[in-house]
C-alpha cells in the first residue's frame, strides 16, 4: 500500500508518504505560506520515497477542524491531485492525528486534544487507544474553554495548542485529571497515516469531490455541499 498525506489545517504545513510499511515525511511551520510550500513539499517527499503521484493508491488529507483557510487549501490541493491522478481521497481528523501522535510519541492511551478555535473556544476531541489506533469518544466539538467536557476518570494526556492558548482556564478545570501534556504539538501528516491505512482497509476512501472539510463551527463556515443545497 502507498499513501500520500498532507495537512495545512494549522500554522504547520506537513506531508508524508507511506510506502509498504516505510514512512517519509516533512514538516514546517509556515504561517500564511501554505499555498507556496505545500506542492514543493509534496514533490520533495515523493522523491524521497522514489514514487510518482500515479503510483500511490490514495491521497490522505487533514479535513479539520482548524484554520478555515488552511483547511480549504489542504482539501483543494488533495482534490486537485487526486482528480489529476484518478485516485481516491481519505479525509482524516486533525484532532485524531494529534491524539495519534500523543500515543506514538508519549505512549498516551487516553488523550484530550484541543486546538485553539479563537473567541475563547477550542476544537475538542477525547480519544482512547484500541489496537494501536486512537478512537473518538463521543463527538468532536467546538466549545468555550470553560465548558470543555470533563472525563470521569483521571490519567489523561493533554495535547494541542488549545491547551496553551487557554492554559489558566483549562489547567484549573482539569486539575487532577491529567498525567502529562504537550501543548505545542500541531497536526502532522505523518500521524494521519496509521489512521488512513485503517480507513483504507475498511473501504472508507472516497471520490475526490466527496472529500469535504470539517469546520465544526457550522454557523460561520458551511461545507461546499451545504452551500449548494441552500442555493
Amino acid at each position: 500500500m502507498k499513501l500520500l498525506a498532507l495537512d495545512t489545517s494549522t500554522e504547520a504545513c506537513s506531508v508524508a508518504v507511506y510506502s509498504d510499511g516505510v514512512t517519509f515525511s516533512a514538516f514546517e511551520l509556515t504561517p500564511r505560506e501554505h499555498t507556496h510550500k505545500i506542492l514543493p513539499m509534496i514533490e520533495q517527499v515523493l522523491a524521497q520515497a522514489a514514487l510518482r503521484l500515479s503510483e500511490v493508491d490514495a491521497l490522505v488529507v487533514g479535513r479539520g477542524p482548524g484554520a478555515f483557510t488552511g483547511i480549504r487549501i489542504g482539501i483543494g490541493v488533495a482534490q486537485g491531485l487526486a482528480l489529476a491522478a484518478d485516485k481516491p481521497v481519505i479525509p482524516v481528523s486533525t484532532l485524531a492525528a494529534l491524539a495519534q501522535q500523543a500515543y506514538q510519541q508519549y505512549g498516551a492511551t487516553q488523550v484530550l486534544a484541543a486546538l485553539d478555535a479563537r473567541m475563547n473556544e477550542v476544537y475538542w476531541g477525547q480519544y482512547t487507544v484500541q489496537n494501536g489506533l486512537v478512537q473518538l469518544q463521543g463527538e468532536e466539538q467546538v466549545c468555550a474553554a470553560e465548558h470543555t467536557p470533563l472525563p470521569e476518570t483521571a490519567g489523561w494526556f493533554a495535547v494541542g495548542h488549545g491547551w496553551s492558548a487557554y492554559a489558566e482556564t483549562l489547567q484549573a478545570r482539569f486539575s487532577g485529571k491529567l498525567e502529562g501534556a504537550n501543548t505545542e504539538l500541531l497536526p502532522a501528516a505523518e500521524f494521519m497515516l496509521p489512521l488512513a491505512v485503517a480507513a483504507w482497509q475498511r473501504g472508507e476512501a472516497v471520490a475526490p469531490e466527496l472529500a469535504q472539510p470539517v469546520y465544526l463551527r457550522n454557523k460561520i463556515a458551511l461545507t461546499t455541499q451545504e452551500r449548494l443545497a441552500r442555493q
